[in-house]
């Protein structure tokens, strides 16, 4: 009998190690070959929202969402869903400071979280590593980056993302002028994490990255940029500011967007991985 229960137990032990032999070489094909793969392929991942326990928003943070957010207006019932988690984790995750006796108030987390999560919304890590706070000011501040006054910036020194709250609510006042304070200094930080890290999201941003920056290189397409003044004049003081400003462009005017330069908008609908812009 002894004998039999010691075999017995052999037995179920060796099932359970090829049980776990088998999910170890499901997990390496998925994440070594399979995905990486399907992301070259056809420049997406293959899947991006799966949450077992979503988190939940306060019924008076959703109030803001349904009332002060108009992306978040225009999802589906199941996007929605998949949004109200990612905000209220954003909320969760990250520290939020106000400055020079600001009060941080839910409408300052619901709004800024939920314009991070707009820009990343086609991408499935969405969460910042290279920041863990947000800094709030009533007004214009003085920066020590550069020793001048700032409306907005993403200081990876202090693993900060810094807003005057007066402008980033003027970014939302007039929805199609292209000017939003938020998005800008988000895709900042979207922009360094994503040639920085190498999870499929990030590695599809660095692709597309490196396509539009080839592309924006050849003299006549930079002078019909120039040319266009669709963009404001700040967008060709660096690749980051470029970049940032054609983001604000992609949300704000898509429409127009897509008519004046239908391969570039195509580009960062991949680079960001928007089927659709809504």
């Amino acid at each position: 009998m002894y004998f039999r229960s010691v075999s017995k137990i052999g037995l179920l032990l060796e099932y359970f190690l090829i049980f776990i032999g088998i999910i170890f070489l499901l997990f390496f094909f998925y994440h070594v070959i399979a995905e990486p793969l399907y992301a070259f392929v056809f420049r997406k991942p293959i899947y991006v929202h799966f949450y077992i326990f979503p988190k939940k928003l306060t019924l008076s943070q959703l109030q803001i969402l349904h009332t002060e957010f108009d992306f978040y207006k225009k999802l589906s019932l199941k996007e929605k869903r998949y949004f109200e988690h990612r905000v209220a984790t954003f909320i969760e995750r990250y520290e939020f400071h106000g400055r020079e006796g600001l009060v941080v108030t839910d409408q300052m987390r619901v709004l800024i979280a939920a314009t991070a999560i707009m820009l990343t919304f086609g991408m499935r890590n969405y969460l910042f590593t290279l920041i863990d706070k947000v800094v709030i000011f009533p007004d214009i501040y003085f920066s020590s980056i550069n020793n001048n006054y700032h409306k907005g910036e993403f200081n990876p020194r202090i693993r900060a993302i810094v807003f005057s709250w007066k402008h980033f609510l003027e970014g939302y006042e007039i929805s199609n002028d292209n000017l939003n304070l938020g998005l800008h200094e988000f895709a900042h930080v979207i922009h360094f994490e994503g040639l920085r890290k190498t999870d499929t999201s990030s590695t599809i941003f660095a692709a597309s990255y490196e396509d539009i920056m080839e592309q924006i290189k050849r003299p006549a397409n930079y002078k019909r940029l120039i040319d266009s003044n669709y963009f404001r004049i700040y967008a060709y003081t660096n690749q980051y500011e470029f970049i940032a400003v054609i983001l604000e462009h992609f949300f704000e005017t898509p429409r127009q967007f897509k008519s004046e330069f239908p391969e570039l908008f195509e580009q960062v609908k991949i680079m960001i991985n928007f089927s659709e812009v809504i």
